[in-house]
């Protein structure tokens, strides 16, 4: 089974008791991620909170927060399933660019059915806004953050040399109502891509959706090698393809279920003091330089949720 987009697999947790409504107001300033951490220290449900201050979307969290919850949103029986799908696609990785191949071995002739799949319209797209980050509930989760993160965005970019896309997780700090940074490490595909633009000059196309179904949004932190497309493996594990659209703006193609996307550019001649921020190994990860990401538009459902993890 797989689940359509972000609210799919948040109504089939509900349905099992797995998802928790919080209707009294909270704050995106530390409360909510406060909340939060007692209830992840707690084994505790995913919550959905339907009354943020100061924004009209609700926040939903934790969804991917116990083994059960991971392994329902994956389809598999347990986490190792994960490392043998992954073993699988690399091996076959080998032939990708053999179609005859792909025919005639059973397991890549899997591959042939779950490409991404291209639409003309999409829920992502149903409405088209001007950029202000503010309207979104972007949190501050700790108190020594330089600032509030989006903290699990799905960065899409291309290659300029094989025109190929990539998708990759990378924290961005809001620093105003237009502008984040880009927080690319040395050894990540998008930072590679980056340093080729660099050396073209100019902007760099990108765009960020935020929420998505959840095997798309575990594919764009997969191990992969880098002839594999996120969407492509998405589509492997869901045993379905992704709907993708290209954005407004750009031509990059974004996954057409998307709760919001954010459309834009880096200026790769541009960096800014980016963090510190409370990072999951326990510690705070220190300032440093980073790309700036533009936004020139934001697209979104007319509904949509907000989601982090």
């Amino acid at each position: 089974m797989y689940y359509r987009d972000i609210q799919d697999f948040m109504q089939a947790l509900e349905k099992r008791g797995l998802l928790k409504r919080i209707k009294t107001e909270v704050d995106p300033n530390l409360e909510i991620t406060e909340i939060v951490d007692r209830v992840v220290k707690s084994n505790g449900p995913a919550l959905l909170f339907e009354n943020v201050k100061n924004s009209s979307y609700p926040v939903l969290i934790n969804i991917f927060g116990s083994y059960e919850r991971l392994n329902m949103a994956l389809g598999i029986a347990n986490t190792d399933d994960i490392a043998n799908i992954i073993h699988d696609i690399i091996d076959m990785s080998k032939y990708i660019g053999l179609v005859n191949k792909i025919k005639s071995i059973p397991k890549l002739s899997r591959l042939l059915k779950v490409f991404p799949r291209k639409v003309k319209e999409a829920p992502c797209q149903e409405v088209v806004e001007e950029p202000d980050l503010d309207k979104l509930p972007i949190l501050k989760c700790w108190p020594k953050d330089g600032g509030r993160f989006i903290t699990l965005p799905l960065v899409i970019t291309k290659d300029p040399e094989t025109n190929m896309q990539n998708m990759g997780m990378y924290r961005m700090q809001v620093f105003d109502k237009k502008t984040t940074g880009m927080h690319w490490h040395i050894h990540k595909d998008g930072r590679e891509i980056y340093l080729k633009y660099k050396k073209m000059g100019g902007k760099m196309p990108v765009s960020v959706a935020i929420g998505s179904d959840p095997a798309t949004i575990y594919s764009a932190t997969a191990p992969l090698p880098k002839e594999i497309d996120e969407m492509l493996f998405s589509g492997f594990i869901r045993n379905s393809p992704v709907d993708i659209v290209k954005c407004k703006t750009n031509d990059l193609y974004v996954p057409a279920n998307s709760e919001f996307v954010l459309e834009g550019y880096v200026d790769v001649d541009e960096m800014r003091e980016e963090g510190p921020f409370g990072d999951h190994t326990g510690y705070y990860s220190l300032k440093d330089l980073y790309p700036v990401f533009h936004v020139e538009c934001i697209t979104r459902k007319k509904n949509p949720v907000y989601e982090i993890n």
